[in-house]
């Protein structure tokens, strides 16, 4: 009788299990711009790559790329800078030479629409050194403090990276450290001796910098499951000019890079 009601228990639960399919709302997809040319000055040449794409539903694997388009950067002094589609929706030039204090427009010409967006070339301190102890709750963390002098004549903005096993994003800006040496901070659970790690600084606008800090605001420590509560969307600077409720998604920017590389002791 005991194994009879066992069997019975054991397929009154199994038949719990069921599938259940739930229909996520999709929009129309949109363009997608991701427009950051970064210079690095010890590098002879920089290649910039401007890429297009538009959103896909959530779990698509593959991003469908935006062919076929007319890209080009201008600034106001007369230069015009085209951007060659070298892959589908992958557009290159290697061309350009940033200069401060000038005017860069990007234009982009997709299905007879036209986009644009301005934005100045950005320069960034040096990165000087770095210190590194150990720390964390369990005392074998490894913690790195990167230095840079922040300039005096500007308010500057800057976004930070991080690269070993791991990958870490900051940004800061300089309202309480201006005009003085400072640091970055990282901390990194995986490093250990020997590990060759890379540390970057860029210079970016405070509207790319406040662009940036909404995204970071809204990913949160979540990782932004389908079942959450979805954020709002945000706009970058690239303005549709044709159709403006037809708006896309990503930034233009113009940023010098330096570049830091530290074997971990």
């Amino acid at each position: 009788m005991k194994k009879i009601l066992f069997i019975i228990l054991l397929l009154g639960l199994t038949s719990c299990e069921e599938v259940v399919d739930i229909d996520l709302e999709e929009s129309d997809p949109r363009l997608v711009i991701e427009a950051s040319l970064v210079w690095n000055e010890e590098n002879e040449s920089n290649f910039q790559i401007i890429k297009l794409s538009f959103t896909a539903p959530y779990f698509d694997e593959d991003v469908p790329p935006a062919t076929g388009a007319l890209v080009k950067v201008t600034t106001n002094t007369g230069e015009e800078y085209l951007f060659e589609e070298v892959k589908e929706g992958i557009y290159q030039n290697d061309r350009m030479v940033p200069v401060e204090n000038i005017d860069y427009q990007l234009e982009v010409i997709y299905e007879e629409e036209v986009y644009t967006a301005t934005e100045q070339y950005i320069p960034t301190p040096d990165l000087q050194f770095v210190e590194q102890e150990l720390g964390g709750f369990s005392g074998d963390e490894y913690e790195f403090k990167v230095y840079y002098e922040d300039p005096a004549d500007r308010e500057n903005f800057y976004l930070f990276r991080y690269l070993n096993e791991r990958f870490n994003i900051q940004i800061y800006n300089d309202e309480f450290t201006n005009g003085n040496r400072t640091f970055a901070f990282f901390n990194d659970e995986d490093a250990a001796p020997g590990d060759l790690v890379l540390f970057e600084i860029q210079g970016i606008s405070e509207g790319f910098y406040e662009y940036m800090f909404i995204l970071r605001s809204q990913a949160g420590n979540n990782n932004g499951g389908p079942f959450q509560t979805q954020p709002s969307i945000v706009r970058g600077n690239i303005v549709n000019q044709t159709n403006p409720d037809n708006f896309p998604f990503g930034y233009f920017r113009l940023s010098e890079v330096d570049v830091l590389t530290y074997e971990v002791e």
